[in-house]
């Protein structure tokens, strides 16, 4: 239980600090050090990253860096997707889950690392680009479905798609994501709840506390930070973590208790 609280700090700050990133790190964390199961480590990662998420989205929003437009056009249509994503998440193994989240998070990780690169060439101040309606739509349903299969709030994913195929300044773009991603994680969360899975109360708590501290501490030091250097440190994090999964699955006969 001790062991939620550094690791929730951890969680927090990447959330606050990127716009996301926090499942990516919480999925292998609650089944590798904490113990759970695949299915109770996903739906236990919506309700901490959710709670991260709010806390750090509250002072991006205060700081007017949310596009508001884009993340009603993204969350509304991810609700199906959730959907989908729910049912095929109940009716796979555990370390076949983690075998397929792993290629996700390497793909997540390289566009965070481009994105990151080309941070020098954006004018920080560019504020929301024009909405498209049928892109946000499809990004949505996508990262709807992302939310409900692997229980991530998906700003993994969101903030470099917003970056790279919708224009976003970097801090729009996490601004943006943790709306995004509060919305969809909650929702993600309880049709998790609904379709069986089921939480640790305790350690779900001092969990998502720890995670809310950090976020709350990321959200303060993002601005003082250069985002290429927190973009690329996440960017190989994630590298190593998606590689151990899939060593993991490969050679090490999976996940424990799977």
């Amino acid at each position: 239980m001790l062991l939620a609280i550094p690791f929730g700090l951890a969680i927090g700050l990447s959330v606050g600090m990127l716009g996301g990133g926090g499942a990516v790190l919480a999925i292998p964390v609650l089944v590798y050090a904490l113990g759970q199961d695949v299915h109770e480590a996903t739906t236990t990662s919506l309700v901490v990253v959710a709670a991260a998420a709010i806390a750090g989205g509250l002072r991006q929003a205060l700081d007017d860096q949310v596009c508001w437009r884009h993340a009603a056009a993204l969350a509304i249509p991810a609700s199906a997707g959730i959907l989908a994503g729910t049912a095929a998440n109940t009716a796979i193994a555990g370390s076949l889950l983690l075998a397929l989240f792993a290629p996700v998070m390497l793909l997540a990780a390289w566009a965070t690392w481009r994105k990151a690169g080309a941070e020098t060439k954006e004018d920080p101040n560019a504020g929301c680009p024009p909405l498209v309606l049928r892109r946000d739509v499809s990004l949505g349903l996508a990262v709807g479905l992302l939310t409900g299969f692997f229980g991530v709030g998906g700003g993994f994913v969101v903030v470099p798609t917003l970056a790279l195929a919708l224009g976003f300044a970097m801090r729009n773009a996490i601004g943006t994501s943790l709306v995004i991603v509060s919305a969809i994680s909650l929702l993600g969360a309880g049709i998790h709840l609904v379709a069986g899975n089921t939480l640790d109360a305790g350690l779900t708590t001092v969990m998502t506390l720890a995670c809310v501290a950090g976020a709350i501490l990321g959200g303060s030091l993002a601005p003082h930070i250069p985002q290429r250097t927190l973009g690329r440190g996440f960017a190989a994090l994630v590298t190593l973590v998606a590689l151990y999964l899939l060593a993991s699955t490969a050679f090490l006969g999976g996940p424990p208790g799977n």
